[in-house]
């Protein structure tokens, strides 16, 4: 049995959605941005075997460690597997950073197809696993995406209570998991993101897609972390370019929107006609996986708070399930259409119902819009108990997370 002994905090919404597969004849791949926590979750999918079914062989390889520097391709990887697998029923199989291991998918195909194995993998890289898995194991596998921590899991492992400083801590800090283990210092939270930043920027991205503008790339962050929540396109950010006299292709910049997005460090949000019959392929709205690397790249300012404030309820509507579109109806914009199971929910998110015309225009968008799903307003206003008029609720946005997650 080859497996790493570790302590974990338990995270039971993602261990849910996997128990339904394990033992099943299917590659489970858990995927997301690097330090999300994914391999805490093998970790405790390990842990869950072993106590399930004593006796199994689990056999673990992270390509992250030393020890497996030396299994880079399918066959070094199948030659590995077979030395270490049990000789009697099902061997569970753990591979933590599958995609730095050439050929993986061929592997993954041979062992599936062996039948002898119960597989978990796991990847930070959205294009190399979709597009590989897809093309050699369509049907054959079910993927997990694990995200940063949610408020409430945010809460559980700091172990903190539910307010509006807890909240806006959460806002600044992010979800990293890792974070329960430094001190309560900013200086030193921000340290540690600027090298996950670094780290995800340079091998997820630069070494893996043979990025020659380095310079521009980092610009490109820049510009998305102050346009967080804005509509934005390949051309508008091009143009932008050559107004500071930086002559940068269109196609350039889609490549490394792309490259960002597949590294999990990005989500990109189309804008669709609130009636869903037509999603426009110019501007649409990028998000950050983690609010605390976005904040340690330009600093958390409280003028960016409605910025914030709306990644963080798309990364709740995203880590609940939901497929979000950004709504347009005429000239009015809805901040989200969520879309899941077959229902639709509505949500607008705005910092503060300062004036008349503020309220008008969050609740009017809503109000306008010609069906019966339900509708969400979601300022940081202090609403006590959920207020609702003319059908529309009015969440404090904390509270939205908390009961998002709890459904």
């Amino acid at each position: 049995m080859i497996f790493p002994f570790r302590s974990y905090k338990p995270r039971p919404l993602y261990i849910e959605r996997i128990k339904p597969f394990i033992g099943l004849d299917i590659i489970k791949v858990i995927t997301g941005q690097r330090r999300v926590g994914k391999s805490y979750l093998l970790y405790q999918l390990m842990d869950m075997i072993n106590i399930t079914y004593p006796g199994s062989t689990i056999v673990y390889l992270n390509k992250e460690l030393d020890e497996f520097s030396g299994i880079t391709n399918e066959k070094e990887l199948l030659e590995f597997v077979y030395q270490n697998k049990g000789k009697t029923g099902k061997t569970s199989l753990f591979i933590d950073e599958i995609q730095d291991i050439t050929d993986f998918e061929k592997a993954l195909r041979s062992l599936q197809a062996d039948g002898s194995f119960d597989i978990y993998c796991t990847g930070s890289n959205a294009s190399m696993l979709s597009g590989e898995l897809a093309t050699y194991l369509s049907g054959r596998y079910v993927e997990f995406k694990v995200f940063s921590l949610s408020y409430p899991e945010f809460l559980s492992f700091h172990q903190k209570e539910d307010s509006i400083e807890t909240f806006t801590e959460y806002l600044q800090k992010g979800g990293l998991p890792y974070l329960i283990h430094l001190p309560d210092e900013q200086h030193i939270v921000n340290e540690y993101l600027r090298n996950i930043y670094s780290t995800i920027l340079f091998k997820d991205v630069v070494t893996r897609y043979g990025v020659r503008n380095v310079p521009f790339l980092e610009n490109l962050v820049r510009f998305l972390c102050d346009n967080t929540g804005s509509l934005v396109s390949a051309k508008k950010i091009s143009d932008f370019l050559k107004s500071q006299r930086i002559n940068i292709s269109t196609q350039v910049v889609l490549n490394y929107l792309g490259y960002l997005e597949s590294a999990f460090f990005l989500f990109k949000a189309n804008r669709s006609d609130i009636t869903g019959k037509k999603i426009f392929e110019v501007g649409e709205k990028y998000y950050f996986e983690d609010l605390g690397l976005r904040n340690s790249i330009i600093g958390y300012k409280v003028a960016d708070i409605g910025k914030i404030l709306e990644n963080i309820v798309y990364i709740h509507l995203k880590i609940a399930g939901f497929t979000i579109y950004v709504g347009k109806s005429g000239d009015k914009e809805v901040d989200f259409i969520c879309e899941k199971n077959g229902e639709r929910i509505y949500v607008q998110v705005c910092y503060l119902l300062s004036s008349q015309e503020t309220i008008q225009r969050e609740y009017g968008s809503l109000m306008e819009i010609p069906d019966n799903y339900p509708k969400y307003l979601l300022t940081m206003d202090d609403v006590g108990k959920t207020t609702s008029y003319k059908g529309i609720e009015h969440f404090h946005a904390k509270d939205f997370c908390l009961n998002l997650m709890a459904k």
